[in-house]
């Protein structure tokens, strides 16, 4: 996985029997169980974390999602900016007092500071680079309704690569929201996980990360959730809100990123005209000139192309055949009882959308009869 890792977040027990719709407290943080039976929450499914690596009509890739060119523009424009505003928008604000040994001063601050910001940057950049091609993702299967994780084994004194293929009706799946104290104040954390005991060795296999809120948490078990129920079907529907990527674009982020932002920009401009997307404009420009124009999607793009070529993908022969499409006759069915439960879960959302998830899956179980 690639995803920001906290050890800070509470570990549910994987023994521990569990549904979607469960709830439970570890000290001070709340754990929300959205499987086994993955039932609809009712939120709309995004990918913020950018954490969807390929989707096709057979297979999802998550934990391991290509680089973004938000993340090159960081890079380049926050050490670039520390220098411009050292060099001219400083001396501009000083002029009356300025003078060349004051000046030699903000030059020094510009050489050192960005050379100094630029160097941690790198430093994370490549961190980032390594944790990517080091990252082996889930592959959820549709057609088969099937999950496959791959874990490290060692054998004969080496460690190699398993696949466990595990039932995706069966997989556990929890978002977090962790509360905690520091002598600065009240933190909070959220996370989703996903999870599965090993059904030969009860070893518990597992991946979780942060996220901005308990929303996004919930929003991107959505994208896998309705993913593997046939309601979603392009990446672009989860990763691309803006819509900076055009028909025949490549899936991802990369120089034709900023060529569409640039377009849709200045539609924008033509079609509703106001005092604020004039003054956005020259912004606009001014940060994409800081950041070197197009500079960072073609860095994205390389960056993307290798991890493609150097990343251990799923390339064991058994998972290959598992990866294949099935003749349609050959699809998996969902079971009788997730569609039932299912449906009564819209409809009680349908009647009452701002109630907690929890509260309508449990009065889903009730009206249809089943027990944990």
């Amino acid at each position: 996985m690639a995803k920001k890792q906290s050890e800070r977040l509470p570990q549910p027990t994987p023994g521990q029997p569990h549904r979607a719709g469960d709830t439970e407290r570890i000290g001070t943080s709340k754990v929300t169980y959205l499987a086994p039976l993955p039932l609809p929450t009712g939120l709309s499914p995004v990918d913020f974390s950018q954490t969807i690596g390929e989707m096709n009509d057979v297979y999802l890739d998550y934990g391991a999602g290509p680089p973004t060119v938000f993340g090159w523009q960081l890079a380049i424009g926050l050490p670039l900016f520390g220098i411009f505003f050292c060099l001219v928008i400083a001396p501009l604000l000083l002029i009356a007092i300025m003078d060349w040994e004051f000046f030699q001063l903000f030059l020094g601050m510009a050489i050192w500071g960005g050379g100094g910001i630029a160097l941690i940057i790198w430093v994370t950049m490549r961190s980032s680079h390594r944790n990517l091609l080091r990252a082996t993702p889930i592959r959820f299967h549709r057609q088969r309704r099937e999950v496959c994780f791959i874990v490290k084994e060692r054998r004969l004194g080496r460690e190699v690569d398993e696949a466990v293929i595990v039932p995706w009706e069966s997989l556990m799946a929890w978002a977090v929201e962790g509360c905690g104290a520091t002598q600065y104040g009240t933190t909070r954390q959220y996370g989703l996980g996903i999870g599965y005991a090993h059904p030969e060795t009860g070893k518990w296999l597992k991946t979780e990360g942060l996220t901005a809120g308990m929303a996004l948490s919930l929003g991107e078990w959505e994208v896998l959730r309705a993913y593997m129920e046939y309601e979603l079907n392009s990446l672009d529907e989860v990763q691309d809100p803006l819509g900076l990527r055009a028909p025949g674009d490549p899936p991802h982020q990369g120089v034709h990123t900023i060529r569409n932002a640039r377009r849709k920009l200045h539609e924008g401009l033509r079609q509703n005209p106001s005092f604020w997307r004039y003054l956005y404009v020259p912004l606009w420009y001014f940060i994409h000139a800081i950041t070197l124009w197009t500079l960072p999607g073609y860095l994205a793009e390389r960056e993307h192309r290798i991890i493609q070529q150097r990343r251990p993908q799923l390339k064991l022969a058994n998972v290959e055949e598992w990866s294949k499409p099935l003749p349609k006759a050959q699809w998996a069915k969902p079971s009788t009882e997730l569609v039932k439960l299912s449906a009564e879960v819209r409809r009680i959302r349908q009647r009452d959308p701002l109630r907690p998830i929890e509260e309508i899956v449990a009065e889903a179980y009730r009206r249809q009869g089943v027990v944990a």
